[in-house]
C-alpha cells in the first residue's frame, strides 16, 4: 500500500501508478456532480463551460449558503456541508464522463459496477472511496466554493470547489481491474459457502 498525493488536473500516467488499497489526498480543484447534473449533461445535451478534462469529481450535492461573493467565495455561496452520496445509481454515466469530458478520478461512497471497472482499465481512471459519516470532515476540506454552472439545478449543480489536502481517501478501484469491493464479495460469499458446508447445508 501507498499514499499518493495528486494536483489536479492529473494525467492518465498519474492514476496508472495508483493500486487498489492505495491511499490518495487530492489538490487544487475538484468538482461536485451528481444524478441531475448528469442527466441534463448526457441525456439532455447540456454543455458544461468547465474544462473536466483530467480533473475528479465527487457524488454530491452539497448544502451551502447564498451570500455576497467575495475573494473566498466567487461564486456567491459558501458551504454548509459538503457530503458524499452513493455513487452506484450512476454507474451509466461513468464512461461518458471519461470519454466526452476527460475525467479522471470518480469519488463517492458503495463503489461503482463492472462497467465502470473496465472504462477505468481502458481509459486510465479510478474510484475513490470516502467513509460514510465523514461529510463534516470532508467539508473542511473545500477551501472555497470558487464556481458554479448550471445552477438552475441547485443543489446539483456542478460545483468547482478549491481543495486544500482533500484526503486520505482509499483507491476502491484501480485503472488495472483491482476493486476492493470486488474482492471483499468474493470474500464474503467464500466464508458464506464455508459456514453452510459446516452447517451440512451447503
Amino acid at each position: 500500500m501507498a499514499h499518493h498525493t495528486l494536483h489536479m488536473p492529473c494525467t492518465e500516467a498519474d492514476i496508472r501508478k495508483l493500486r487498489a488499497g492505495d491511499t490518495v489526498t487530492l489538490q487544487d480543484t475538484l468538482f461536485g456532480i451528481r444524478d441531475a447534473t448528469q442527466i441534463h449533461m448526457f441525456d439532455r445535451g447540456r454543455r458544461t463551460r468547465f474544462d473536466l478534462n483530467g480533473h475528479a469529481v465527487i457524488h454530491t450535492a452539497p448544502n451551502v449558503r447564498k451570500v455576497d461573493p467575495s475573494g473566498t467565495n466567487q461564486a456567491g455561496y459558501e458551504a454548509v456541508c459538503i457530503g458524499t452520496t452513493t455513487s452506484d445509481r450512476m454507474e451509466r454515466f461513468t464512461r461518458p464522463l471519461m470519454e466526452r469530458e476527460g475525467v479522471r478520478i470518480i469519488i463517492g461512497k458503495g463503489g461503482l459496477r463492472e462497467e465502470s471497472a473496465k472504462a477505468f482499465q481502458e481509459l486510465g481512471g479510478c474510484y475513490l472511496a470516502v467513509i460514510g459519516g465523514a461529510a463534516a470532515l470532508e467539508t473542511t476540506w473545500i477551501a472555497a466554493i470558487e464556481d458554479v454552472d448550471m445552477d438552475d439545478l441547485n443543489p446539483e449543480s456542478l460545483w468547482r470547489f478549491a481543495i486544500k489536502d482533500f484526503g486520505p481517501l482509499i483507491v476502491g478501484m484501480d485503472s488495472h481491474g483491482g476493486s476492493l469491493y470486488r474482492d471483499v464479495q468474493a470474500s464474503v460469499e467464500a466464508r458464506r459457502a464455508a459456514v453452510l458446508a459446516k452447517l451440512g447445508a451447503g
